[in-house]
Formats: structure tokens, C-alpha cells, sequence
């Protein structure tokens, strides 16, 4: 290297001060690593990084900064049996593939993550800053919009009493012994929880203890808060007013962990909402509210499209799953908050809730669609599909189920729902839907084109969600959707029948000669899951075909003869086997969705008539906000806030 010499210095006093500087800048690098290697590589780092994150030294990241750190999450290919609507500690032996190629399974972490159970996981956080607004705050605490809402004139706009003319009992003798049966099958798993899991998320029947899982940021009692609306809608009052005594004293929101922002709003904000609407006890509204407003940190991303998991605490960081492609959002995730945060908005006067996932579809609206289809992965930051992967099942499967419920929720007059359906039905119908060889209709999977012939238990909602679209589709096709629901529910009734115990797998194949049965090993479970029969539901209520309830009634022969143990009841490993092995997990939606739909299937149509309420992906329902009362609901709102001013 060649020194320039400088006039009036010598090269000797040159070299003096540039060894010194070496001799600084080496100690200065010595020093940092030091430092960093602390923060970093000791023990408990999460929380040492933390010291330098407080609660009061949050830094403030504008729109537009994504300070997303990649760490694995337990969601991994691994735990798609938990797959988006998941199941919390399902099948934890079974082994599946981690090759690319595979999908994580649709309820992310639970059902939209995929599956309802994941032991350890450590999720790539994005530093967001917690940005309460303050819209929402000052509705929700200071009750400055929010007070105006009136729960008695809520009740004068449902066109039919919630709880029918008598409970929904109905007329035939035989009838009604089935619906007791299912009253004593939820009364059964409530006393066993209540005895050995009281508190904790989920009951474990086999050894008869408790399970809380991660999924929920150290929210606590998710069986009760999903229990509360089947309770009341059985007439169970004692165990109601149990849920409700809890809920009241025990149920804090005040956690610090890292959720899984879909499983929070489908069991906590759905069943808090409707146990509010169905009850008008104010304890729950307040609770929905306090609840809903720890969740909008979440959507503090470059696109408003929000991370999957959420800390409910007051750094209100969120990240996305660690499996997820390249940090990305999943769809089934993002696009089932629109029923809850809409009643938010109602509750509390604030419009924020409405605009946040408003948000989203303008988003979805204004983006390419490969085929007219929606993938199941989208990137937060940038706004563009990260994989081209399609499921009505696990990652897609309650997106489009609240596209048609939040047009029919909105008293049929939120048309954008109802073109983005019907538009995303058409692609569906015209890519995914398949007949097999011996006549099945099914909805295969589609990776970047290429048809993956397998359908997940899942995706057996949509013959629910296609019958009760039937009507307000394009002129002429109200017959031939009726008719689509049906041959996909008789595929989903398949999938039962063929198997030793008449229960389902969790996916079911049409090729190499298979026919809506599971050919993996992988495959094979049940944890007690309710799609199916939300579909005989449906169509029972759309046709009073009764077959629907005869398959329903071999639904409660199968799960009374395979899975009910003596403290509760069990998901099965192999629905196949003679004899079951039992996943020891009662999961806390058999109570809010299996049992629910089962009652509702043997009881009268008057019963949560569908004029009135919508369920959510969790078998909650939430009202019909009918035209009539929204417009004086609205001007009662502005009087009100005119008053304040």
C-alpha cells in the first residue's frame, strides 16, 4: 500500500497516529462484540432484550418499517393436525413430513392455524409499536360512545325470540330424546371439566388434569368462555351462571403472552359477544371490549394486514408463525376477524374496528388473483401472495365463510362481501371441484395449478357455506348451489361411513384408487371436530331432508361409543382401528361447535333462527344487524355524542 505524504508531517508522525487508531477501533470492536454477545447468547435472551424494549421506552416504527426477526414457530409443517382450527395438544405423536412441498396445516395454530395444539413454540417477532388508539379507548373505558348502545332495542329488531317459542323443542318424541342425548353429553364433559380442569383451557380426560397450551397468551378458561352460549342455549342455567360467576371474578385479560391473534377472536371475542347478545349481561361486553382493544396492535403493519400471533400485553408487539413462507399472513387468519370486529364497532361506538378489516378487503380487492383464487399466504409488508397454494380447507377454509355470513350478517346489504363471494365461488367452482371416478363430489387443494386431490376435514364446512349462499347468488343458480352443498356434504358423510368407527379423518384422498378415505398414516385422527356436522346442520335447516339428522344421530352413536371415557371425552389417533387409542384432549370446541350444532340439528328451526343470527367460525352466534335499527341505532349514536359535546 502507498502512503500519499502530507506536507510539514512525517511519515513517522504519520504512522504513530494511524497505529493508535487501529489500537482504538480494535478495542471499540472488541467491546461491542462483547456486548452483543450478552444480550444475545446468554440465558433467557428474550426476556434480557425486553429490558431494553419497556413498556414505557416502546420505540415508535412508522408505517412502513418492518423490523421482523425470523424465528421458528412449533406451527411447522409438523403441527398441521392443529391445522387453522385446530385442535390445542391434538394427535402430539403422529409424525408428518417436513419436505417444503407440504402444507401447514389450515388452522394455523389452532383451526386457522391449523391446529389446536402446540407445546413450545417460539415465534419470529416484528417489533411493532403498541399504538392503542385512542378512539377506541376512550369508548371502551370512558364509555363516551359506547354508553349509547342500548340492549333493549338491540332485542326489539330480531325478527323471532332468540330461544324460539319453547326452547326449540320439537314435536316428535324421538326427536327429542336425541336432543336430550346431546344435553347430556355436554352436561357430561362440562362436570369433568369442571371437576379436574376448572380454569384451565382444556381438560385432559385421560389423566384427568388440565391443559392451558400457548395459543392463547396466558388467557386462561377458554372451555368456559366457549361454553357460555351452549350452556344457555341448552337451558343449562345452573352451569351457566357458573361460566358467568368466573368469567366475572377470574378471567384476566391483563397477560403478557404471545397469542394466536385467530384463536383469541374466534373463542374469546366470539364467545363473549355472543354470550352478551344472547344474555345482555354487561360483564361481558365490558370484558369483549377490554379484549378487543389488546388486539389491534396487530394490525400495525405496512399494509394493515395483520401478524398472526400477538402480544396481549403492553408492548402489543406482533410477529408472524415462524412456518409461515417468508414471514407472511394466513389467509383463513386475517380474513375471519370481520364478523367480531363489526360488533366491536357496534358495542363501542368506534368505527376502528370496522375500518381495520375494511381495510383488508380493499387490500384483497385491489391485488391480482391467480385463476380468480386466493392463496393462503400474503406478506404483511409488501402486500403481494408469497405462495400460490389454494384450500377451502386448513390456511383458506373460514375466509370465505365470512365473506357470505358478513353479507348475510349485514341484512343482506354489504354487496362487496357479496360479490367477492360469489366471484371467489366461481374460481372454486371452475379450479377445485372435482368428481371422482365412483361419484364423490370434492374440492381439491391447488398448488401454483397443479391439483392436489385431497380434501380436509376442514374443508367439510363448505357444504354448510354453499347451502346457505344458495339464495342470493347469480339468477338461476339458487338450485344448482343447493345442490353442490349437498353432493359435498354426502362426500363429507363418506369420509365417515367408510371407516371402522364412523367418525372422520382429518384428510381424506381421491387418487391411487382411494376414495374419501385417508391413505397416510398422518391422516388418520379425529379430535373431535365439528365441520361435518355444521354442514348436516345447515342442510337440515335449508331442506328437512332427514337424512341429515340420521347422520348426525350416527355422529352421537360414534363419538359416545369411540370416544367418551370416563372423565370426559378423547380425540382418536386412528379412525380405522378396531380398537381406539384415545389423544387424551377434550378440546374446548366439541363444546363450543360439536355439541352446539348436534343440539340445534334435533331441535326446531326457531331456535337461533338464521333470519336473525349468523354463527361465527367457532359456532358463536352473532346477531343480524338488521337495516331498520342500524339507521336508528346510528342517529341515537349521534344524539348522544352531540349531547356530550
Amino acid at each position: 500500500m502507498v502512503l500519499r505524504k502530507l506536507p510539514g508531517v512525517s511519515a513517522s508522525g504519520m504512522g504513530l497516529r494511524l497505529s493508535q487508531k487501529f489500537v482504538f477501533l480494535l478495542f471499540l470492536s472488541g467491546l461491542v462484540t462483547l456486548c452483543f454477545g450478552a444480550l444475545f447468547f446468554l440465558p433467557d435472551t428474550v426476556r434480557l432484550k425486553r429490558i431494553f424494549l419497556s413498556k414505557n421506552e416502546n420505540p415508535a416504527v412508522t408505517v412502513g418499517h418492518d423490523n421482523e426477526l425470523s424465528k421458528k414457530v412449533p406451527g411447522d409443517p409438523e403441527h398441521q393436525r392443529v391445522a387453522l382450527k385446530g385442535g390445542e395438544g391434538a394427535n402430539v405423536k403422529l409424525k408428518v413430513s417436513r419436505k417444503p412441498s407440504v402444507t401447514h396445516g389450515a388452522r394455523t395454530v389452532e383451526r386457522s392455524v391449523g391446529s389446536r395444539a402446540q407445546e413450545e413454540w417460539s415465534p419470529a417477532r416484528a417489533q411493532e409499536p403498541a399504538a392503542r388508539d385512542e378512539r377506541v379507548t376512550s369508548a371502551a373505558h370512558n364509555g363516551e360512545r359506547g354508553s349509547a348502545y342500548s340492549y333493549e332495542a338491540f332485542k326489539s329488531c330480531l325478527l323471532k325470540p332468540a330461544l324460539g317459542r319453547n326452547q326449540g323443542t320439537p314435536p316428535d318424541s324421538e326427536t327429542l330424546q336425541r336432543r336430550e342425548k346431546v344435553k347430556e353429553m355436554m352436561t357430561f364433559a362440562w362436570d369433568n371439566y369442571k371437576r379436574y380442569a376448572w380454569g384451565n383451557n382444556e381438560l385432559r380426560p385421560l389423566t384427568r388434569n388440565g391443559h392451558l397450551g400457548n395459543m392463547f397468551g396466558g388467557l386462561r378458561g377458554a372451555s368456559i368462555v366457549d361454553s357460555l352460549d351452549t350452556l344457555y342455549i341448552m337451558g343449562l342455567m345452573e352451569e351457566y351462571e357458573e361460566a358467568k360467576e368466573w368469567v366475572q371474578n377470574n378471567l384476566d385479560l391483563n397477560s403478557n403472552g404471545e397469542a394466536s391473534l385467530f384463536e383469541v377472536n374466534i373463542r374469546y371475542v366470539g364467545g363473549l359477544l355472543s354470550a352478551y347478545y344472547l344474555t345482555g349481561a354487561e360483564i361481558f361486553k365490558q370484558k369483549v371490549m377490554e379484549l378487543g382493544e389488546k388486539l389491534l396492535p396487530a394490525f400495525n403493519t405496512p399494509t394493515g394486514i395483520p401478524r398472526g400471533v400477538i402480544n396481549l400485553g403492553s408492548s402489543g408487539t406482533s410477529w408472524s408463525w415462524g412456518w409461515a413462507s417468508a414471514g407472511s399472513s394466513i389467509l383463513a387468519e386475517f380474513g375471519t376477524l370481520h364478523l367480531e370486529f363489526l360488533h366491536l364497532s357496534q358495542l363501542s361506538g368506534s368505527p376502528l374496528f370496522t375500518e381495520k378489516v375494511m381495510n383488508i378487503r380493499k387490500l384483497l380487492n385491489k391485488i391480482e388473483k391467480p385463476h380468480g383464487l386466493y392463496p393462503n399466504f400474503l406478506s404483511p409488508v409488501s402486500g403481494n401472495w408469497v405462495q400460490h397454494h389454494v384450500s377451502i380447507g386448513g390456511l383458506g377454509d373460514s375466509f370465505y365463510e365470512y365473506l357470505i355470513k358478513s353479507y348475510l350478517m349485514s341484512d343482506k346489504t354489504d354487496q362487496e362481501a357479496q360479490k367477492m363471494y360469489y366471484s371467489a365461488m366461481e374460481a372454486i367452482e371452475t379450479n377445485l371441484v372435482q368428481k371422482s371416478p365412483g361419484g364423490l363430489t370434492y374440492v381439491a387443494e391447488w398448488r401454483g395449478g397443479i391439483l392436489d386431490h385431497k380434501m380436509g376435514h376442514l374443508a367439510c364446512f363448505s357444504g354448510g357455506m354453499i347451502g346457505i349462499g344458495a339464495d342470493d347468488g347469480p339468477a338461476g343458480q339458487r338450485q344448482h348451489y343447493l345442490d353442490l352443498a349437498a353432493e359435498i356434504t354426502h362426500t363429507c358423510h363418506e369420509s365417515y361411513s367408510r371407516s371402522a368407527t364412523k367418525l372422520g379423518p382429518e384428510a381424506f384422498r381421491f387418487d391411487a384408487g382411494a376414495e374419501a378415505t385417508a391413505t397416510r398414516l398422518s391422516d388418520r385422527y379425529y379430535i373431535l371436530r365439528p365441520e361435518v356436522i355444521e354442514s348436516y346442520m345447515y342442510m337440515w335447516r335449508l331442506t328437512h331432508d332427514p337424512k341429515y339428522r340420521e347422520w348426525g344421530w350416527e355422529a352421537v352413536e360414534a363419538l359416545e361409543k369411540h370416544c367418551r371415557v370416563d372423565a370426559g371425552f378423547s380425540g382418536i389417533r386412528d379412525v380405522y382401528a378396531s380398537t381406539v387409542s384415545h389423544d387424551n384432549m377434550q378440546q374446548s370446541f366439541f363444546l363450543s361447535e360439536t355439541l352446539k350444532y348436534l343440539y340445534l340439528l334435533f331441535s326446531d328451526d326457531d331456535l337461533l333462527p338464521l333470519e336473525d343470527w349468523v354463527f361465527n367460525t367457532e359456532a358463536h352466534p352473532l346477531p343480524v344487524i338488521h337495516k331498520r335499527c342500524l339507521q336508528e341505532h346510528s342517529a341515537t349514536q349521534d344524539h348522544g355524542q352531540t349531547n356530550l359535546e
